[in-house]
């Protein structure tokens, strides 16, 4: 497996954090009587992603050693970002309207789709170092 795959997901990563963080912290503010979750919610779901894409950039642009142990850190953060997400929804459920369930579910199967693809390839290219 080559270097530039593992650090073209970092890049996908990193780009889909910004989406992220810019429908959060823009989009569903701005249009908050359709989707109904707390815009106070949505400002601190929209911070965590700029952390997530500051570090994807980061292991793109500069890391040269380790990239499997860094997408798999990735990885995991996502799958955690995605478990905050649904208990902070499942917190605010008698506020959040039917769109905003729909976004929650959607970010959530893309980021948990992205998060397994990561980690298998992660661990296929751990393993592969191991075995050199």
């Amino acid at each position: 497996m080559e270097i530039g795959y593992l650090r073209k997901l970092f890049l996908l990563d990193g780009f889909g954090a910004v989406l992220s963080a810019v429908l959060l912290g823009v989009v569903l503010v701005k249009l908050n009587a359709y989707f109904g979750i707390p815009v106070a919610t949505l400002y601190f779901l929209a911070v965590l992603p700029c952390f997530f894409a500051v570090y994807d950039f980061y292991c793109y642009f500069k890391m040269k050693k380790d990239l499997g142990k860094f997408l798999k850190g990735i990885a995991i953060i996502n799958l955690l970002y995605c478990c905050l997400s649904l208990a902070l929804a499942f917190y605010h459920y008698q506020e959040i309207l039917y769109l905003g369930w729909i976004y929650i579910v959607v970010e959530i199967i893309i980021v948990v789709a992205l998060s397994i693809i990561e980690l298998r390839v992660a661990n296929g290219y751990i393993s592969k170092m191991i075995s050199s």
